[in-house]
């Protein structure tokens, strides 16, 4: 028997606004540029101010009551837009349909220079060859399968399966073996490698092989890679008959080899410019915050889908489609009001917590001393701007700060304390600082084991457990002490 009951819940749910400015806080200055073009495109109620004439005031928020300048325009409204259209329009945007371009002059975008990736160079030395067609398009296989690194990771077997199901050709194993050795000798040096070993030795073997350090060179790689790899070099060295001065030039000489070939035409592309949210300057001891807006351009509601709207309302609403329009250009005018909120309120959260943290910091960003910086968690921000901490993680996981020494991610700012034996509490950083500083300027021939840290921070009023030295030096992406031992 069914049973009818009652029950009163409370649950907390987020409205459409609130989703958009959490998502617009997590927006970093150097993509907040495309968020808003993307909204513009989408949203024709929404204007950038900084591109249409501002010699007249405009009401952002215009009050309806208030005599309007633009009633004589009202009758040539329905010509100049019709919401039919735009209805049509953002419908056939939403199934794939093109927004038209804008104005040539207006595109001031920064010039790309345009030249041949990696598969493309490695494409145009397999043209140069003289080869049937059934080679070339073996050719063309391996090359097409290499991975960003350079790798020939796929199996030769199953090479021989996509040609059969791909291009219909017919292959035997050492017909691909072969095709695989004639680019393995194609530039950079070291392509087309099934792994780490074989990569090495395709580099040694274009190498001058008269010479006696390439000969033990190649000799390491090809029976001790994996002492190298681990920084035995006294098994190496009683294995090769060598001294430790004929070792560390064979060492040298590996070194040099490049592990990853296929990243070598690309290093230039991948390095990301960062643009700061934040600017930080120290005019004679006074600390001077600026919030970086030039990627957010001044938006405002368009004055003639307000005049539209009041239009549209004023008109008889007994018609389907006269109503459906004033739906839609209320829903417009609601989402660009809504978007311009979250803007500035966007501005408003960024400039509260980096004012926060940099009142907490100010010792710090006078001078620059890792030493100075305070311990602090995600909690006092918080408790300090009256915010929630997940509002504050949001900001200091995507923002940057530049500063008179250096550009810096606001996460960096943020630590932990530890308790030295006078009772003070420090940063962790502080003490990263100082084992980074002791790594630096040890004997490499002897580097410091953890153990050795641990009794070297100890003495300095430290107090923390080997374990903790690891973890620190693991997060500061330091190896263990036998492998930065150098000859």
């Amino acid at each position: 028997m069914l049973k009818q009951t009652l029950q009163q819940k409370l649950l907390q749910k987020l409205s459409p606004q609130q989703i958009q400015f959490i998502k617009l806080l997590q927006v970093p200055t150097a993509s907040l540029d495309t968020r808003i073009k993307e909204e513009l495109e989408e949203n024709p109620a929404l204007e950038d101010g900084s591109l249409t004439n501002l010699s007249e005031p405009i009401e952002e928020y215009p009050d309806k009551d208030a005599d309007d300048d633009y009633s004589s325009q009202e009758d040539s409204f329905e010509e100049e837009f019709s919401v039919e259209e735009y209805i049509q329009e953002d419908s056939f945007n939403d199934y794939g349909g093109n927004y038209g371009s804008d104005d040539e002059e207006q595109q001031k975008e920064i010039p790309i220079a345009i030249q041949d990736s990696f598969f493309e160079k490695l494409q145009n030395q397999l043209d140069l060859l003289a080869l049937d067609d059934k080679k070339y398009l073996v050719g063309n296989q391996i090359i097409g399968s290499l991975d960003d690194d350079g790798y020939l990771r796929r199996p030769i077997l199953s090479l021989i399966d996509d040609l059969a199901f791909s291009q219909n050709v017919m292959a035997e194993e050492s017909e691909v073996e072969e095709m695989l050795a004639v680019i393995q000798e194609f530039e950079p040096a070291g392509i087309g490698a099934r792994d780490l070993q074989e990569c090495l030795l395709i580099q040694l073997r274009k190498k001058e092989q008269t010479n006696p350090i390439i000969l033990k060179a190649t000799e390491v790689v090809k029976h001790y890679l994996d002492e190298f790899t681990k920084k035995h070099y006294d098994k190496i060295e009683k294995q090769l008959g060598v001294n430790s001065n004929e070792l560390k030039d064979i060492i040298n000489e590996i070194l040099k080899l490049n592990p990853k070939p296929g990243d070598s035409g690309a290093v230039a592309g991948k390095q990301l410019h960062i643009i700061p949210d934040f600017h930080i300057t120290n005019n004679d001891g006074v600390l001077h915050l600026t919030l970086n807006g030039r990627n957010a351009p001044e938006l405002r509601v368009s004055r003639s889908y307000q005049d539209m709207f009041e239009h549209y309302e004023k008109a008889e609403k007994t018609d389907k489609k006269m109503k459906e329009a004033v739906q839609f250009v209320k829903q417009k005018l609601d989402s660009a009001k809504w978007f311009i909120d979250a803007i500035k309120q966007r501005q408003q959260t960024l400039l509260r917590t980096m004012n926060a943290i940099m009142e907490f910091q100010h010792d710090y960003f006078l001078t620059g001393d890792d030493r100075m910086l305070k311990p602090m968690i995600l909690k006092d921000i918080a408790d300090k701007i009256d915010m929630d901490i997940s509002t504050v993680s949001r900001v200091a996981n995507s923002k940057y700060v530049q500063t008179d020494f250096g550009t810096f991610l606001l996460k960096s700012f943020f630590s932990e304390a530890i308790q030295t034996e006078t009772g003070e509490e420090v940063s962790n950083k502080e003490v990263k600082k100082i084992l980074e500083e002791c790594i630096a300027n040890e004997n490499k021939k002897k580097p410091l084991a953890d153990e050795k840290l641990t009794e070297i921070l100890k003495e300095k009023g430290y107090n923390i457990a080997r374990r903790t030295v690891a973890k620190y030096r693991e997060a500061m992406n330091i190896p263990v002490a036998r492998l930065r031992k150098e000859l």
